[in-house]
């Protein structure tokens, strides 16, 4: 006889169950970029260390092409270290723009940090952008 209080598969699906967010993450994310807006920074990669959270439709099927590519965020990332940028704001307004480009995406939020900027902490700038 089964356990009453015991959590079973039953399906694929559970009927009384609605999706109403999803999220898609990349955390802790660690790229080398030109990035800095003082002389001794201009022409020296530095470390970002990204996370970026998409809230994005739930996927209604199994399927990567209804989903939104976590590897597509990481290569969205790369590009945009591969180019010279002065703030970590722009970077992350940049990333946010790219990500909320994708037709599920409602929102993104997308945190850059610079562990090397201060001595005793860590800077970072963190944008937020929602779809209309």
């Amino acid at each position: 006889m089964a356990d009453k209080g015991a959590l079973r598969v039953v399906g694929d699906t559970v009927p009384h169950a609605t999706v109403a967010l999803s999220t898609v993450t990349v955390r802790d994310l660690m790229l080398a970029a030109d990035i800095g807006a003082y002389d001794h920074e201009i022409g020296r990669e530095q470390k970002l260390v990204l996370t970026v959270v998409l809230h994005v439709d739930p996927v209604e099927n199994d399927r990567l092409d209804e989903a939104v590519d976590y590897t597509c965020i990481v290569a969205l990332a790369r590009a945009l270290a591969s180019e010279r940028i002065a703030l970590i704001e722009t970077f992350a307004l940049r990333l946010a723009e790219a990500c909320l480009n994708h037709a599920t995406v409602n929102e993104a939020d997308v945190l850059v940090e610079k562990p090397g900027a201060l001595a005793n902490g860590v800077a970072g700038a963190r944008v937020v952008l929602r779809r209309n």
